[in-house]
């Protein structure tokens, strides 16, 4: 059978009773590329693309589901996929010998397209269709962005837009739930405080990326657009193709099934979202160290005790001794939390101990010290980041069981001033900082980590922040609420993350 030619389209079912009666074997060897996949179909029109099609009318769009690793539900691999956009499934190829092609005969499916071009064919006759209406299913597969709309995401009047998936429920994009597959909550607060970041999260929507990236990279913005894409068939989105790629990436250490610390993710993401980002050791080498580097000074000196020295009295710097001084890059500052009393009343058991920020964060103040295996620190930090992140140590282990401490820290929104962790505050661009996500954790009662039965939520600021129209979400897998600003530091908070004001408050 000859090639159709430029004008004439093959017709649909005819051309099914010259396939041969029986449905075709699918064949490996054959699923290509596009272009060999076009040679072995014979029949492919090259010519223009068909404007409207009758099989059209037969896509569901309810039933389309890109969030899942773009993989053939026969063969399991990824080259050459195709969705069926009738019933949702991925297959591969789409000549006579391919999996799409039998699909296509044996289910009545004819309406195709593939997912890394987004074009649009109908099978077993194999012309592309362009049209339209098609348009919108291409956004949701690939969504892409503008500088001027990424821009606009920041803003308050950003908020008062809403969006609108099939059903129509209003949405915000940004703020919508993530899907707990099996235990993944601890890398869905990660990934939404992430994207929340102005600099990595305009990054990633604005991209690229040709096939020289790293695919690990390729999937974070790629899910980045999807959850804040304006144009969702439903209000949610699974990260099911980016922790795919997140356990291979990480030799098994981070799994679906299995719960873990959002801290370790965080701290594995950033280094390798760094490394494959082409990143070194240099400052400012990536967007990763350009938004959360900082520097910190610490100093250390072996501890003497001195015979005169009382038995309480806690060793001190002696100046006369030497004292050695390293600075040294961090992503992230770790703070101490004061340990809960070991005794406790009938009262004191329903108190829940508070400490304040600024009494934490004294341990990068220069002055005050801690004791190490025979070593005296002290730390200062030399240089803030734009956006920091504090890392609250609530969890530490002993020879029996993984301790919980329930301390709350309190904490003012925005406003907080980090002159007193700074060497030189004045050579700074700005030592202000306001709080823009905050990761807490929830279990049962008690100073013991229990895993099993873990929660974690994450609280992101909506906007600018500016006064009155400052709002906060709660978003807690796929529950997204709208919280108090008085609730926030209620929480056990583990990870916060501080955005630098642009220029120093007024006095």
């Amino acid at each position: 059978m000859g090639p159709a030619t430029e004008h004439e389209r093959p017709a649909k079912r005819v051309k099914r009773d010259e396939v041969g009666g029986g449905a075709p074997t699918p064949s490996l060897a054959k699923h290509g590329n596009e272009d060999s996949d076009e040679e072995e179909a014979g029949f492919v029109n090259k010519g223009a693309a068909h404007g409207s099609d009758l099989y059209l009318d037969t896509i569901n769009r309810a039933a389309l589901d890109f969030d899942f690793e773009k993989v053939c539900s026969v063969s399991l691999s990824n080259i050459n996929v195709y969705g069926c956009l009738v019933c949702g499934k991925y297959f591969q190829g789409r000549g006579r010998n391919s999996y799409a092609y039998a699909h296509s005969i044996h289910d009545d499916h004819h309406v195709f397209i593939n997912l890394e071009t987004t074009k649009v064919y109908v099978l077993p006759d194999g012309y592309a269709v362009s049209d339209p209406s098609l348009e919108d299913i291409a956004f949701v597969l690939s969504p892409s962005f503008s500088p001027s709309g990424v821009a606009s995401l920041s803003t308050v009047a950003y908020l008062s837009k809403p969006s609108y998936d099939l059903s129509s429920k209003s949405y915000t994009p940004g703020y919508i739930g993530l899907n707990n597959i099996k235990r993944n909550d601890h890398m869905n607060v990660v990934i939404h405080s992430l994207l929340h970041v102005s600099p990595l999260r305009d990054f990633l929507l604005l991209s690229r990326f040709d096939g020289k990236q790293s695919e690990l990279v390729k999937r974070f913005a790629a899910l980045a657009k999807k959850l804040w894409n304006p144009r969702l068939f439903k209000s949610q989105v699974s990260p099911h193709e980016f922790l795919q790629e997140v356990g291979r990436a990480s030799g098994g250490k981070f799994r679906l099934e299995t719960q873990g610390d959002p801290v370790e993710f965080l701290r594995w993401l950033l280094n390798d979202l760094h490394r494959y980002l082409g990143g070194s050791k240099k400052r400012n080498s990536s967007i990763i160290f350009s938004t959360f580097q900082g520097q910190v000074r610490t100093e250390t000196q072996q501890v003497v005790v001195r015979p005169d020295a009382s038995e309480n009295q806690k060793p001190v710097f002696d100046i006369d001794r030497e004292i050695k001084a390293t600075t040294s890059p961090f992503l992230f500052l770790a703070v101490d939390l004061p340990p809960p009393p070991l005794f406790q009343d009938a009262v004191e058991k329903n108190i829940i101990p508070q400490v304040g920020i600024h009494t934490v964060l004294a341990k990068y103040d220069g002055v005050q010290t801690q004791e190490s295996r025979g070593q005296l620190r002290r730390f200062n930090c030399q240089q803030l980041p734009p956006y920091l992140i504090i890392h609250y140590k609530r969890f530490t282990k002993n020879n029996f069981v993984e301790e919980k401490n329930p301390t709350i820290v309190n904490f003012p929104l925005k406003g907080v001033d980090f002159r007193d962790y700074l060497s030189s505050a004045e050579q700074h661009p700005s030592s202000v900082y306001d709080l823009i996500a905050n990761v807490i954790h929830e279990s049962v009662a008690g100073t013991t980590r229990d895993k099993e039965n873990t929660v974690w939520k994450v609280q992101l600021r909506a906007g600018t922040g500016n006064g009155e129209n400052e709002k906060w979400f709660q978003i807690q897998d796929l529950i997204v609420e709208e919280i108090r600003k008085e609730m926030i530091f209620l929480g056990e908070t583990v990870i916060q993350i501080w955005e630098r004001r642009k220029s120093a408050p007024e006095s």
